[in-house]
C-alpha cells in the first residue's frame, strides 16, 4: 500500500508551480558555479523558505554528483514534535511538486528492528518542514536517477544517544552509493527567539551574529562532537539542527571513510543593527572524502 506524504509546504514555503520551481532551483545551482564531486557524501544545508535561504542551499546541493548514489538519508530536527529519540518515516513515498521521491522501506525495516528509532505519524512527518525543505533539491539534483530516501527526524536527543546514532549509522557512510543532506538553520536571533548574545568587540550586531556562527562553524569542520557540544553550551547558540548535525559528526568520526565537512556559504535573513531587529543565518556545508589523512 502506498502512503504519501504530501509536499505540504508547497504554496506557502516554496512555490507549488512545478515549472517555476524547477526554473529557481536550477537558477540558483547555476549561479553557485559549483562543479559536482563523486567524493561528496553529504551536505548541511538550511530549512527555511526559499526566498530566504534557496539560494544558500544552492551552495550546498550544487556539489552532488548523482551518477552513483542511490539512497539519500535525511537527518532533519524536530520543530513541532517532543521526542527524545530518533524517528522514522512512516510514508513509502514523498511527494514535490517536481517528481516524487520513493522511501527505502527496506532500510527502514532493518534501522527499525534496532529497536532504537520510534515512528512518526504521518501527520507530524507532514507538519514538519525541515526535511520537506531538501526534497524539491533533491528532486532536481537527482533527476533522471533512480534514488531512494530514508528520512530520520532527530529529536531532542542526549549527548549519550546522539553517539549511540551515530555509531548505529555510521556503516552507511562508508557504502559510496549513500548519501547524508542533514539540515539545519544557524543563529537566530532576536527577541522572538529568546536569543539576543552580542559581542561589542565585533561592531554591529549582525558582524557579532557572524563570528559567533562562523565559530560553530569552525567546529563543525573539525569533526569533533564534543567540541560542538562545548560551543552549544557555552553560547547557547539558536542551531535549530544541533542534534541532526551532532549525530552526523559521530556518524563520520565512526566509519572507515575519512570525510570531512567544508562550509561554502554563509547568509543572513537579514542585517542586525538594533535590538528590535531579529535574522536568522544560513550555513551551506560539503562534506567531502579526504584523501589527504591516511590514518
Amino acid at each position: 500500500m502506498e502512503k504519501f506524504r504530501r509536499a505540504s509546504h508547497a504554496g506557502s514555503w516554496y512555490t507549488d508551480n512545478p515549472k517555476q520551481l524547477a526554473e529557481e532551483l536550477e537558477g540558483w545551482l547555476r549561479s553557485s558555479g559549483l562543479t559536482k564531486s563523486p567524493d561528496v557524501r553529504g551536505v548541511i544545508a538550511p530549512h527555511a523558505g526559499y526566498s530566504y535561504s534557496g539560494r544558500a542551499a544552492a551552495y550546498a546541493f550544487g556539489n552532488i554528483d548523482p551518477s552513483n548514489i542511490t539512497r539519500v538519508f535525511l537527518l532533519g530536527p524536530s520543530h513541532h514534535y517532543y521526542t527524545p529519540k530518533c524517528a522514522l518515516s512512516t510514508a513509502t513515498v514523498y511527494k514535490t511538486p517536481i517528481g516524487d521521491l520513493p522511501v527505502d522501506l527496506e532500510v527502514i525495516e532493518e534501522l527499525k528492528a534496532t529497536g532504537k528509532f520510534e515512528l512518526m505519524d504521518i501527520r507530524i512527518d507532514e507538519a514538519e518542514h525541515s526535511m520537506e525543505m531538501h526534497l524539491p533539491y533533491l528532486a532536481k539534483v537527482f533527476e533522471g536517477h533512480q534514488v531512494q530516501v530514508v528520512p530520520i527526524l532527530v529529536g531532542a536527543v542526549s549527548s549519550e544517544n546522539e553517539a549511540m546514532y551515530g555509531q548505529l549509522l555510521a556503516k552507511y557512510v562508508d557504502d559510496p552509493k549513500n548519501f547524508f543532506s542533514v539540515s539545519s538553520d544557524f543563529c537566530h536571533w532576536g527577541s522572538g527567539f529568546n536569543y539576543m548574545h552580542y559581542e561589542k568587540k565585533h561592531g554591529p550586531i549582525y558582524k557579532s551574529i557572524e563570528a559567533l556562527d562562523k565559530m560553530g562553524m569552525d567546529i563543525i569542520e573539525t569533526g569533533n562532537p564534543e567540541s560542538f557540544k562545548r560551543y552549544l553550551l557555552q553560547y547557547d547558540n539558536t542551531i535549530c539542527g544541533r542534534h541532526p548535525i551532532s549525530v552526523f559528526l559521530h556518524m563520520l568520526r565512526n566509519s572507515s571513510t575519512k570525510i570531512k565537512i567544508k562550509f561554502l556559504r554563509y547568509e543572513q535573513s537579514s542585517q542586525c543593527k538594533t535590538t528590535r531587529d531579529s535574522s536568522v543565518s544560513y550555513a551551506s556545508a560539503a562534506a567531502k572524502v579526504d584523501y589527504s589523512s591516511s590514518s
